[in-house]
């Protein structure tokens, strides 16, 4: 680059910033389907969104994976709107990431195997006491205290 080009981007007339590229996420939601239409109709409404990059259909779990450039909130509306489906954002976690998956609330029958909801009652709080009481004497601890 020379002088002048350095000058140039001082003078430069256009002021406009560029956009901000939504960042990629996968974004999943639970559609009821019925039938190989419905499941069809789910995959062609949000395949043509703008930044869409992949869809997975699971008509078993009635499962939408949707990964690409996209906000969730919008797939979610595109989903309801295009299908009339009712639909929602997927509200189970893997059975082996939650600490209580026994909690009320927490276990449900309607979920995929392998799958319970994601409660907050599920999870560990903040402030258990217990854990940093059996942290003090694990032996996974190398600074743990030792009473023999």
């Amino acid at each position: 680059m020379g002088f002048l080009d350095h000058v140039i981007d001082y003078c430069d007339v256009n002021t406009h910033k560029p956009k901000k590229r939504k960042p990629m996420q996968t974004v999943e939601i639970k559609v009821k389907m019925d039938c190989d239409g419905c499941e069809r109709r789910v995959r062609k409404a949000v395949s043509r969104m703008a930044g869409v990059k992949s869809v997975e259909v699971n008509q078993k779990q009635s499962r939408v994976t949707v990964s690409g450039y996209v906000e969730p909130n919008k797939v979610l509306h595109r989903v309801q709107n295009r299908t009339g489906k009712r639909a929602e954002l997927w509200p189970y976690v893997p059975y082996n990431l939650v600490y209580y998956p026994y909690a009320p609330q927490a276990y449900d029958k309607r979920a995929p195997p392998g799958y319970v909801k994601n409660v907050p009652q599920a999870l560990p709080s903040s402030t258990a006491q217990e854990e940093r009481y059996t942290w003090l004497f694990s032996d996974d601890n190398p600074n743990a205290c030792s009473v023999m």
